[in-house]
């Protein structure tokens, strides 16, 4: 007989949009049922489980915290709750644990010690993204960060447009938000004409933009990217 409790990734809105137009009310079930997380910050997911009217106490659960600062060798211990019975939740910052996230690093553990991992549905922003780009969904790399050095980061463009092209496979990527302009500004300097991007702004949100454009249309297209999560996608 197996007591083990179940890892729980549980999704999180992607800004301060209302929580039942992303969020399944199966998920404030799960919520209710646990008693332990894995959070990459714990006043986000405090804030996240009180918007997402959970029952319990927030100041009844138990935190532990994932993130650049945290010790590898720590990562077992956030488990040992499983074997006693427990389950626990892992929540992102936004969107879903595990994508682009350092949630990635306890399911690896947990896989490895055939502990039940369960996913839970909620927003994706890459794959939203894609949804509304038109671009190839049947062949994508999702490509994270970019370099931050500018040279560095054009080489790479360079490359992700000249993949999007020979592999017919849209390329995704993601930059931290005050570093968007230059983003754009190295895409609309170094890639060619015809070549279409896609911008993804502030998805799921009231202020949401989506738009498909190529460079050349792009050079003449006005728009505000400072501090606004977003996505790019070249095809």
């Amino acid at each position: 007989m197996n007591n083990k409790g179940t890892l729980y990734m549980i999704p999180i809105t992607l800004g301060e949009t209302p929580i039942n137009q992303v969020i399944p009310e199966f998920n404030n079930n799960i919520i209710n049922e646990i008693d332990v997380y894995i959070v990459e910050n714990i006043k986000t997911a405090r804030r996240f489980l009180k918007r997402a009217g959970i029952l319990k106490p927030i100041n009844e659960l138990s935190f532990f915290e994932l993130n650049k600062k945290t010790k590898i060798t720590e990562l077992p211990t956030f488990l040992n709750p499983i074997a006693e019975g427990k389950n626990i939740g892992v929540l992102s910052e936004a969107g879903c644990p595990g994508i682009a996230d350092p949630g990635a690093d306890i399911v690896a553990l947990a896989q490895q010690q055939k502990i039940k991992v369960v996913p839970l549905i909620g927003p994706s922003s890459i794959l939203l993204a894609l949804m509304a780009s038109g671009f190839n969904g049947q062949s994508f790399c999702f490509n994270g960060y970019l370099p931050k050095d500018q040279k560095d980061r054009t080489r790479k463009l360079k490359e992700l447009e000249k993949t999007a092209k020979n592999r017919q496979q849209t390329q995704l990527f993601i930059e931290t938000p005050y570093r968007n302009t230059h983003v754009l500004e190295d895409l609309l300097k170094n890639c060619f004409s015809s070549t279409k991007l896609c911008i993804a702004i502030d998805i799921t949100l009231p202020s949401e933009q989506i738009y498909t454009k190529t460079i050349e249309e792009w050079k003449k297209t006005k728009i505000n990217l400072q501090k606004r999560p977003c996505i790019f996608l070249i095809g």
